[in-house]
Parts: C-alpha cells; structure tokens; sequence
C-alpha cells in the first residue's frame, strides 16, 4: 500500500518508524507538561483560596461590615459550601452546608438575584437555624450571587454594617463587583483542574488501551520530577518532592519537619543578610 500521492507505503518500515518517532516526541511534550503541573501543584499555594479570602476581606473593609464570605456549590453533595470567610463574625460559617435553595443564600444560588434586606429576621426567606450554627445572627445582609457562563455557582455575602446603615441598591452593585472577580477566581481553577483531566487522558491514550492510567501519570509524573532534579534548582524541586510525600507522615513527624525547615530558613535568612551587607559595606 502507498501512501497519499504515491510516498512511502503507510505499513513501510520506513513510515512506522516515522511514527514512533512521533509518538516519542509527543510523550515527552506530555512529560515537559507533567513535569510543570506537578511542581506548580506542590510548591504553589492554593491561590484561588487566598484569592477568595482576599476579596471577602476587601469587602469586609469597604462596607465596614461585621462579617463577609462566600459560599460555592458542591456537585458532588448537592449543596451550597461556606469556604471563606472575614470579619470579627465570619469564622464561624466556614465549612457550613445549606441546600441550594435554603435560607438567603439558597434563594441568590438558586434564582441569581441579588438582594439587600435591612430586616433579615422578618423575612421569610431567611434560615435563622443555620445562622445559628455559625453562632451569629445578623440584622441585615446584601447577597449576590457569582456567575459564569454556565450560570449561578456560588453567593457573597455581606453581614451588617457597623455603622447601622441599611444595605441599598448601590451596595448590591459595589458587592457584585467582587463576586465577579471571585467568579472569574474559580474559573480560572477550575480550568487548571480541567488542564489536569487533560493530561491524565493524554497520557493514558499514549500508553495504549487498557492501560492503568493512575500508574501511568504517577510514572510519568515521577519521572518528570526526576528530570526537575537534574535542572539547576534541583535541591529545591527535590525538596518539594520529598515534602509532598510527607503527606502521609504522622503529625508528630510533621512537626519536627516544621521545626528542622524553620531552622534552616532562619540561617538561610542570616546567610542573606550577611551576604548583603557585605555587598553594601555596611
């Protein structure tokens, strides 16, 4: 059999030893990328958390309000999740659950109205029971919800002003404005997530059919970090690589780790100084 416009036979030698080529290639692309995904997951903090909290403050700051957070749906429970919060009343409704259609919040997630109430207890809406679990009970909210393109995927709320003033319609679009930002936060993740589901497939129709594609990404994966070690900082990736296997260390041992790397750091931090100052004449 020839190949198109009469070139090299497509089950030559020739062309099958083309095509391994390729693959190869295409292997170690997957590999280069394996090999940044899994240092930037190791070594980075989890930006979009800090992200959220930095928001939630900014809004704590700026309406001068008692308590601020945001909550995220959760597929896989079917609810509405509290995962950051600020203010001097907000730690309590971290990693509270409410139904998607429960309480203020439920009512924003659900409809992707916003809402600003001065009166939350003489609302119907309102869900005094799980506000009482987070051991506060506000007197007024503003509630927006975050929205992407596949709608509703989570609410900001904003929890009594100190100044006693009543939430209003210009409050409701400051607040959108962050739960924009938030929105386009877990967007972002949630690509990086998906960039990830990516590669695993990737790399499971690389290695063949049938394949056990956990293996295969952990051997590809330990691989790459063992390239990431050759690279001039590969004392640091090492480190990082022995650091993440302590996941499953207990906590005791963890806490000589802390201990040891704190000491380090401190004469890391001593050998900079010293060598700064020598830069400097001072």
């Amino acid at each position: 059999m020839t190949g198109p416009a009469g070139g090299e036979p497509t089950d030559s030698p020739t062309r099958r030893n083309a095509d391994d080529a390729t693959a190869a290639r295409a292997l170690e692309a997957v590999r280069a990328i394996a090999l940044r995904l899994e240092a930037g997951r190791r070594l980075a903090p989890p930006t979009t958390t800090l992200l959220l909290r930095s928001i939630v403050e900014a809004t704590v700051a700026l309406f001068d309000a008692e308590a601020s957070s945001i909550a995220l749906y959760d597929a896989a429970s079917g609810q509405l999740v509290f995962q950051v919060a600020a203010g001097s009343q907000g730690d309590g409704v971290v990693g509270l659950a409410i139904g998607p259609d429960q309480g203020i919040a439920g009512y924003v997630f659900s409809t992707g109205q916003p809402l600003a109430l001065s009166d939350v207890a003489n609302d119907a809406r309102f869900g005094r029971a799980a506000a009482e679990q987070t051991g506060y009970v506000p007197r007024s909210v503003v509630a927006v919800p975050l929205l992407d393109d596949e709608g509703s995927i989570g609410v900001l709320e904003v929890l009594d002003r100190r100044s006693q003033a009543a939430f209003d319609l210009r409050d409701i679009e400051l607040a959108s404005v962050f739960a924009r930002q938030a929105a386009v936060a877990i967007r972002a993740s949630r690509l990086e997530r998906d960039a990830a589901t990516l590669l695993e497939s990737a790399l499971t129709a690389i290695a063949g059919a049938g394949a056990d594609p956990g293996k295969d990404v952990d051997a590809v994966v330990a691989d790459a970090v063992a390239m990431l070690a050759r690279e001039d900082d590969g004392a640091l990736w090492a480190l990082a690589d022995e650091i993440a296997r302590l996941r499953a260390a207990d906590p005791g041992e963890l806490d000589l780790v802390r201990e040891l790397l704190a000491v380090l750091v401190r004469r890391a931090e001593r050998a900079g100084d010293a060598r700064s100052r020598r830069r400097t004449g001072r």
